[in-house]
C-alpha cells in the first residue's frame, strides 16, 4: 500500500508512513544533492524522497551497503559542521558463521563510511576494521539503481510515457543510462576501487578477509553526466575533500558571535547551510531555495534570501540580481506567464520541464518577483556603493518598473494584480502560492485578478528605492516621478485595504475589488516595505502579535479565527521562518521593538528545539504548550534557503541596523536584545572600503551599548535612541 495519498491534485503523506519517523541526512553541491537516510543509504524502507539527484532528476534511487546479507546496525551519523560530507558509524549484528560453528559477536566489527558530493559525483569511502583477536573473512555489498525519476515524478506526478534504460557492466564500473524522451541520455557511472567478487547491474559483492586491529578501506565515485569517473583512488578522495571544505567557508563575509552558544549554534548550522545552498553560476552565486523539492533557482527565494544577508554579505545581492537580470523576460509567453520586464519565477532543467510536461523550464508565474528586484538592486546600491555595477543594471530596473505599470497593472486601478496565462500554471502568484491561499471570511477562495497587500507594498517600496537609484546615477527628475507615484499609491492603499472592523490591511483584493476580510501574516510585509501609516502600522502590529496570529513559536499564516484556519495547512495556519524575519523587519522600521524581540525569541527557541538547530522551512501553527517543541510539518524542505537566513534578518531587526556605503556609516536604531542575548559581536563589517568590530551588550534596564573594538579605515558608528 502507498504511504501517500493524493486529493484534488495534492500529494499528503500518512501519519502511518515511515518517512514520518526516519530523520534523513542532506547534502547539496552545485547542481547536485543527496537525501539520505540515518545509515547513509537510500531508497530503503520509506525511501520516497530519498536518493542522489543532479539537474532535476534522481540519478541513483536505491544505494545500500550491506554487511554480509544483513544491514548494518547504526551507532551514529551526522553530517560535517560545515555540510561538506555525511559521517556514519556502523558495526554488525550477530552474526552466524556459516563455515564455522561459531556467531560473530555484535560489535566486533566497526564500519566507518563517509560521503560527500563534488562536482558533479558521489564520492563513498568506506573503511572496515575488525576488532576481534583473529583475522576474520566477511562480504560486504553495494545495491544500487537508478529510476531516473524527474524531480515532479518523486512529488507525485504520473507521466503517460518516460524513456528507455539499460545498464553496461565491466570489471569495476556499471552505469546506469537512461534515454530520455527529451533527446538527453542521461548517464550514472559506478566505480569501484577494487574489482567485486561479483559484478551484477544492481549490485557489488566483495568478498574481504580481515586482518586482526587493521582496515581495510573500500572507495567508489558515483558519477552524474559530465561528472568526474576517474578511478577512485585514496589521494583523489582527500583532495576533493578539502576543496570541498574550503569551498564551503566564506572568509569575506562578516562574522557574528553572541554570548549564548545555543544562539552560536544557530548562527553556525544557518551560516553553513546557506553556504551549501549557494551554487556558482556564470553571473555570480546563488542561492538555490531548498532541499529536496527547490534545489534550483528561484526569483522570489533568492531575492529574499539575498535581503536576509544584505548586511553581512553584499556579494550574494550582486550574484542574484545578476543572475535574474540575465533571465529578465523579453517577450510576451503565456505558455510561461512571462511578459516584457519580468523577473524569472523558477528555472528547471529535467525531463519534464524540457518537455514542457510541467512549465518550469523558464516560469514567471510570480507577480512579486519584479518588485522584490528593484528592491533589492536599490537595497544593494545603499549597502556596497557598487555604482558601475548598478549603471550595467540600470536597463534591467528599468524594464522592470515598465512590466509594473503596463503588465503587473492588469485593470488600471493603481494595483497590482495577477491571474495565470498557462491553465496548469500558478493559480496564486505571491509567496502564498496554494491555490486556497487567498480567501474571504466565509472561506470562499477569492475570484482573480488578485491583487495582494503585501505586492502593493513590494511595489511602493520597488519605487522608492528606484527612485534613489536613479538619483545616485545622476537622473533626479526620473527619482521625482518615482516618489510621486510612490505616494499616490500610498492613499490608494490606504483606502482600498485599511478594515476599520479588525485593525489591519486586507489580505487582498478580489477580482470584484472586495476586500479579503481575514487576518492574515501578509500586512506584515507592508510593515516591510513601508508602505502603511504609523499609526495603522501600529494597530497591524498589536494584531500581528496577539494571540489570534501569534503561536508562541511565531507568527501564524492565518489567524486561528479564519474559516480555513488550520494549523497543518501549508499557507493557512502554519509558521514559516522568513515569514516572521520579515515581519520582525517590518516591526523594526516602525519602532515596535517589543514585537521584533518577542519574534525573535520564538524563532530562537522554535531552532533550539529541532534537529541540527536548522529551522524548517515551515511548522504547524498549533499553540505553544509548555515542556513540547512545536509541531513539525512532514514534508518541509530542509535546508530551505529563506529559513536559513531568517536568523540574520531577525538579529538584524533586533538591533535596528542599517548599513551604508556612501559616506561608509553603520547605524543602530533602538537597539534591542532579548534577555537571551545578554551579548553579541560582529567582526569584519566591511563597509564603503572600510571595516569595523562591534560589540553590543544589554543592560539590565533592557537598554543596548555598542562599542567599536575596532576600525579599519573611515566609518561612521552610530546608536539612534
Amino acid at each position: 500500500m502507498s504511504d501517500i495519498i493524493r486529493f484534488k491534485g495534492h500529494a499528503y503523506i500518512l501519519a502511518t508512513s515511515p518517512r514520518l519517523a526516519s530523520n534523513r541526512l542532506t547534502l547539496k553541491e552545485g547542481d547536485s544533492f543527496a537525501v539520505l537516510d540515518r545509515y547513509g543509504d537510500t531508497g530503503t524502507i520509506g525511501g520516497g524522497e530519498q536518493g542522489i539527484y543532479h539537474a532535476g532528476t534522481r540519478m541513483l534511487s536505491h544505494h545500500e551497503l550491506r554487511l554480509g546479507k544483513q544491514r548494518p546496525l547504526l551507532l551514529s551519523s551526522t553530517v560535517h559542521e560545515r555540510n561538506a560530507f555525511v559521517a556514519v558509524d556502523l558495526t554488525n549484528p550477530d552474526i552466524q558463521m556459516e563455515e564455522e560453528d561459531r556467531i560473530l559477536q555484535r560489535g566486533s566489527i566497526h564500519i566507518f563510511r563517509s560521503m560527500f558530493l563534488y562536482q558533479g559525483a558521489f564520492y563513498c569511502r568506506t573503511r572496515i576494521q575488525n576488532y576481534g583477536e583473529q583475522a576474520l573473512d566477511s562480504e560486504v555489498s553495494f545495491i544500487f539503481d537508478a529510476d531516473f525519476a524527474d524531480v515532479f515524478e518523486v512529488r507525485g506526478m504520473r507521466r503517460k510515457a518516460r524513456g528507455h534504460r539499460h545498464v553496461e557492466v565491466a570489471d569495476r564500473t556499471v552505469s546506469l543510462l537512461y534515454d530520455g524522451l527529451d533527446g538527453i541520455t542521461r548517464r550514472t557511472r559506478i566505480d569501484f576501487s577494487e574489482t567485486p567478487a561479483e559484478i551484477s547491474p544492481g549490485s557489488a559483492r566483495f568478498v574481504l578477509r580481515l586482518p586482526a586491529k587493521r582496515p581495510f578501506e573500500l572507495l567508489h565515485t558515483i558519477a552524474f553526466d559530465s561528472g568526474a569517473v576517474e578511478a577512485p583512488s585514496l589521494a583523489r578522495f582527500e583532495a576533493h575533500q578539502r576543496a570541498l571544505v574550503d569551498q564551503l567557508q566564506t572568509p569575506d563575509v562578516a562574522r557574528v558571535r553572541s554570548s549564548n552558544e545555543q544562539f552560536n549554534h544557530w548562527l553556525a548550522r544557518s551560516s553553513a547551510d546557506l553556504a551549501m545552498l549557494v551554487s556558482h553560476l556564470p553571473e555570480g552565486p546563488y542561492p538555490y531555495a531548498g532541499v529536496p523539492w527547490f534545489s534550483t533557482v528561484f526569483g522570489r527565494d533568492g531575492l529574499i534570501t539575498a535581503l536576509q544577508v544584505l548586511w553581512l554579505n553584499p556579494g550574494l545581492a550582486r550574484g542574484v540580481l545578476a543572475t535574474l537580470a540575465a533571465c529578465q523576460a523579453s517577450d510576451e509567453d503565456p505558455a510561461r506567464d512571462a511578459e516584457p520586464g519580468k523577473i524569472l519565477h523558477e528555472a528547471r532543467q529535467g525531463e519534464m520541464a524540457n518537455l514542457g510536461e510541467v512549465p518550469y523550464s523558464r516560469y514567471y508565474g510570480s507577480a512579486d518577483s519584479t518588485p522584490l528586484f528593484i528592491i533589492l538592486a536599490a537595497a544593494y546600491g545603499e549597502r556596497s556603493g557598487d555604482e558601475e555595477f548598478l549603471r550595467g543594471l540600470w536597463p534591467n530596473v528599468e524594464r522592470a518598473l515598465e512590466w509594473i505599470d503596463r503588465y503587473g497593472d492588469m485593470d488600471g486601478d493603481g494595483f497590482i494584480e495577477y491571474a495565470r496565462k498557462r491553465p496548469d500554471g500558478l493559480s496564486n502568484q505571491g509567496w502564498k502560492d496554494s491555490d486556497d491561499s487567498v480567501s474571504h471570511a466565509d472561506g470562499s477562495l477569492a475570484p482573480g485578478p488578485i491583487a495582494l497587500c503585501e505586492i502593493q507594498g513590494y511595489v511602493y517600496a520597488a519605487k522608492r528605492g528606484a527612485a534613489r537609484l536613479a538619483r545616485m546615477l545622476g537622473q533626479a527628475e526620473q527619482g521625482r516621478r518615482l516618489d510621486e507615484q510612490a505616494e499616490t499609491l500610498r492613499g490608494r492603499f490606504e483606502d482600498a485595504f485599511w478594515l476599520e472592523d479588525l485593525q489591519t490591511y486586507a489580505l487582498a483584493l478580489d477580482g470584484r475589488k472586495r476586500p479579503c476580510r481575514v487576518r492574515s501574516s501578509n500586512p506584515g510585509h507592508v510593515l516591510f516595505s513601508g508602505l502603511a501609516s504609523p499609526e495603522r502600522a501600529r494597530l497591524t502590529a498589536a494584531s500581528l502579535t496577539s494571540e489570534d496570529l501569534f503561536s508562541g513559536w511565531g507568527v501564524r499564516t492565518l489567524g486561528q479565527g479564519e474559516m480555513r484556519y488550520n494549523p497543518m495547512s501549508y499557507h493557512n495556519g502554519s509558521v514559516w521562518p522568513h515569514d516572521n524575519a520579515m515581519i520582525a523587519a517590518g516591526l523594526s522600521q516602525y519602532g515596535e521593538m517589543d514585537g521584533v524581540e518577542r519574534i525573535l525569541a520564538a524563532m530562537f527557541d522554535a531552532a533550539s528545539a529541532v534537529d541540527l538547530q536548522r529551522l524548517p522551512e515551515l511548522f504547524c501553527g498549533f499553540a505553544r504548550q509548555g515542556g513540547q517543541g512545536p509541531t513539525l510539518y512532514p514534508v518541509a524542505c530542509i535546508p530551505q534557503a529563506w529559513s536559513s537566513g531568517a536568523v540574520f534578518m531577525l538579529l538584524q531587526a533586533s538591533l535596528g541596523l542599517r548599513v551604508h556605503a556612501q559616506p561608509a556609516r553603520v547605524v543602530f536604531d533602538r537597539p534591542r536584545l532579548p534577555p537571551a542575548l545578554p551579548q553579541v559581536e560582529v567582526w569584519g563589517l566591511a563597509v564603503g572600503g572600510a571595516a569595523v568590530d562591534l560589540r553590543l551588550s544589554r543592560h539590565p534596564s533592557g537598554s543596548v551599548t555598542v562599542d567599536v573594538l575596532d576600525r579599519r579605515g573611515k566609518v561612521e558608528v552610530g546608536v539612534l535612541m
